[in-house]
């Protein structure tokens, strides 16, 4: 098996759809079949977990026991995704770096990759500044996430170069947009996005979801798994050769 990979979805701010970003990363290597597993850090209860019960666990990332739970079990599985709780993004760099995890990182020991999602405002960009300093010999890509119906303001050069510019291979990924009515459809039935295009229910049952709303969904996971194969996300974890599942 490939050195183990840790990605780390978050945010220092709320509301920008990290849980929606690490649910397409667990359908993503769901669907090419590599060996996930999932922490949702929004104790007690979880949104990551209702959609992905079976394979994620609650995790206090504040609590020692339960980093222990993470870091020293990371050859039970290829891949960890640790769904980042709001305002926790850079403790939570903070807390790898000081139990040498980023060291690891840097010594090619391990896979360290974060998708930091962005707000709109000036303010999300700061956090760069905050991150920055942890993320420097790791896979650090810059996330706008549309599914909120967020409208980014465009960026002049120089905003751009001050923020963007203060990590090393910083990649930039965008997350379209999905039709509002096809999003309600999935929360709803509270099933993975690969499991709602397959038509099937939270138990594997056959459901009877719209026609039209599977389009919208198949459609935008197509897309959005497009921009994680442009970034070669596959590789960066160690799979060179795994197939995906149509969408």
């Amino acid at each position: 098996m490939a050195k183990p990979a840790v990605i780390i979805v978050g945010a220092d701010k709320g509301g920008v759809g990290k849980t929606t970003v690490s649910r397409t990363l667990l359908d993503y290597f769901a669907a090419r079949r590599v060996p996930v597993r999932a922490f949702d850090t929004e104790t007690p209860r979880g949104t990551l977990k209702r959609f992905h019960p079976e394979i994620t666990s609650i995790v206090d990332l504040n609590q020692v026991p339960d980093q222990m739970k993470i870091f020293d079990t990371l050859n039970d599985s290829q891949v960890t995704v640790i769904d980042v709780r709001a305002g926790l993004l850079s403790p939570t760099l903070k807390s790898l770096r000081d139990i040498g995890f980023i060291d690891a990182a840097r010594k090619n020991q391990v896979t360290l990759a974060v998708f930091h999602i962005l707000g709109p405002s000036i303010a999300s960009l700061n956090e760069i500044a905050e991150t920055s300093a942890f993320v420097q010999d790791s896979k650090y890509f810059l996330v706008k996430n549309f599914i909120n119906n967020t409208h980014f303001f465009e960026w002049d050069q120089a905003t751009y170069d001050s923020y963007f510019h203060k990590v090393k291979n910083a990649v930039e990924i965008t997350i379209p947009k999905l039709n509002e009515m096809a999003c309600e459809q999935v929360e709803l039935a509270s099933v993975p996005f690969l499991t709602f295009i397959g038509n099937k229910g939270p138990h594997g049952e056959a459901a009877t979801y719209s026609f039209v709303l599977l389009g919208y969904v198949r459609h935008w996971l197509g897309n959005v798994w497009g921009e994680y194969d442009r970034i070669k996300l596959s590789e960066i974890i160690g799979e060179t050769e795994a197939k995906a599942i149509a969408v």
